[in-house]
């Protein structure tokens, strides 16, 4: 069974820093796209950026292009978020998922994504 664990999350000022990882569990990581969404309240969740299996071909939601990196460990079978000039409207929980299909580049829709972390609470302040 796949294990994906968030942490990082927290508590920051408006164009403050924070870095996301995802520890992944039970399953060949180095084979499988990674992704990052978001769930804001009363929102559904969206897309914020995915990594190929082989750690090239990132792709970003436009809505934080250039202020996020998401980048992969293959040897520690972990997969992070940089994220920088953090706004208000970037609180949601952050969400790490592992595609369906190996040996993909990066993926943008939920049913591409097979297993889901829990979760982690990013809130930024004004």
């Amino acid at each position: 069974q796949v294990q994906l664990v968030e942490s990082g999350g927290g508590l920051v000022q408006a164009g403050g820093s924070l870095r996301l990882s995802c520890a992944a569990s039970g399953r060949t990581f180095s084979s499988q796209t990674m992704g990052w969404f978001r769930q804001a309240p009363g929102k559904e969740r969206e897309f914020v950026a995915s990594i190929g299996w082989y750690g090239g071909g990132a792709y970003y939601a436009d809505s934080v292009k250039g202020r996020f990196t998401i980048s992969r460990d293959n040897a520690k079978n972990t997969v992070s978020l940089e994220m920088n000039s953090l706004k208000p409207e970037d609180t949601a929980v952050y969400i790490c998922a592992q595609g369906r299909t190996p040996y993909g580049g990066f993926y943008v829709y939920t049913s591409q994504y097979e297993y889901w972390g829990q979760g982690t609470q990013v809130t930024v302040s004004s």
